[in-house]
């Protein structure tokens, strides 16, 4: 078969599963979350065989500990939580009323500080910046909604991702034995490695920014609980959730934090300036010393092309697109280091004489 065929043929298949992803997005969401739970927990199930229990029973451990610990953190803080994103929905439009209030009482000392041209400029991108604001509140309160269909779909979820879970995890050995035993013999090594190095890069995606996300989680939490900000516990796990798109968590976060503050602390400028350090900090521990440490470049993928990858997919495919991102950003980055390599490797790049040169020195 000829390189060109096996091109068309593997264009083919990707273009087919893309069409795929695409036409069953609507239904995909559970077994997508049951797959990545199965990839997850595997390395546990696992480890549970090799103390002699069968695998039936180390799946059964395994998953019924991991739902005992999502219900518990459920039951405990969702409630909570949900209190407060329905109450900072509700009051968000009446904090901006009141800043807009604030920056009235702000407009003649700015006139007399900075002059009136530029207290002028300043006062139109406060009023963009709130009018953003107030745009978000719309887009959350659109959001609530619908939540009715929201219950349904995470009720479905929460019963149909166990179960496919479950029976991956009871088969997954097969499965993965039977991709092997379909691997073409000639290249049969060569693709192992290959998948190899897309285990390894997804294995520290998900390892690594999900370590993230959870410290950010119970940092941004925890500090903005005890600032005394009204709404911090949701307006902090949001932060943290948010974290894995870089820069748009913060903001977001970091903006509603500051109304929010402005309104309920002025004029006590010290507590403004403690929940301002709270976002510092937590972006230098994220920039300086969580990514580093937990994530490093053990993925390989350029933060822009993350960036790029997360917002099409999401485009595409909605919240399936939202976590199919994140694997495929890391597959992609293997898949483009490969083509790289053996375009490197080809006398396209090295030339007739210089791919002669290279098989001879090779030989």
């Amino acid at each position: 078969m000829t390189l060109r065929n096996q091109l068309l043929i593997w264009a083919g298949i990707l273009v087919g599963g893309a069409l795929m992803l695409f036409l069953f997005r609507s239904i995909l969401l559970p077994f997508l979350v049951g797959t990545i739970l199965a990839y997850l927990l595997n390395p546990l199930v696992t480890l549970l065989q090799r103390f002699r229990l069968g695998r039936g029973w180390a799946t059964a451990m395994v998953l019924l500990s991991v739902l005992a610990i999502i219900v518990g953190v459920f039951v405990m803080i969702i409630p909570m939580v949900l209190a407060q994103v329905i109450g900072l929905v509700q009051r968000l439009p009446g904090y901006i009323v009141a800043l807009r209030g604030l920056a009235n009482e702000w407009i003649p000392a700015l006139n007399q500080w900075l002059g009136a041209d530029r207290a002028s400029q300043l006062e139109g991108s406060l009023t963009r910046w709130l009018t953003d604001i107030a745009g978000l509140t719309n887009g959350l309160t659109q959001g609530l909604a619908a939540s009715g269909a929201t219950l349904v779909n995470a009720l479905g979820l929460l019963v149909v991702a166990p179960v496919v879970a479950f029976y991956m995890l009871l088969d997954w050995e097969n499965m993965t034995r039977g991709v092997d035993n379909l691997l073409p013999l000639a290249y049969r090594d060569e693709i192992r490695g290959l998948l190899g190095d897309m285990n390894k890069s997804m294995a520290g995606v998900f390892r690594g920014i999900g370590s993230v996300v959870l410290v950010l989680c119970f940092y941004y939490a925890t500090a903005l609980t005890l600032t005394g900000l009204s709404f911090g516990l949701a307006i902090g796990l949001m932060a943290g959730l948010l974290s894995f798109v870089p820069f748009i968590g913060f903001l977001t976060a970091f903006s509603l934090s500051m109304v929010i503050a402005t309104v309920q602390f002025w004029p006590n400028w010290v507590m403004m300036v403690v929940v301002f350090a709270v976002f510092m900090i937590g972006q230098f521990l994220e920039g300086n010393i969580l990514y580093p440490k937990l994530v490093g470049s053990s993925i390989g993928i350029n933060p822009v092309w993350f960036i790029f990858a997360l917002f099409a997919f999401t485009f595409l495919f909605g919240f399936v697109g939202l976590l199919l991102a994140v694997p495929l950003a890391a597959i992609s980055a293997v898949l483009l280091r490969y083509a790289v390599k053996k375009y490197r490797e080809s006398r396209l790049y090295l030339g007739e004489t210089g791919g002669a040169g290279g098989d001879s020195t090779a030989a």
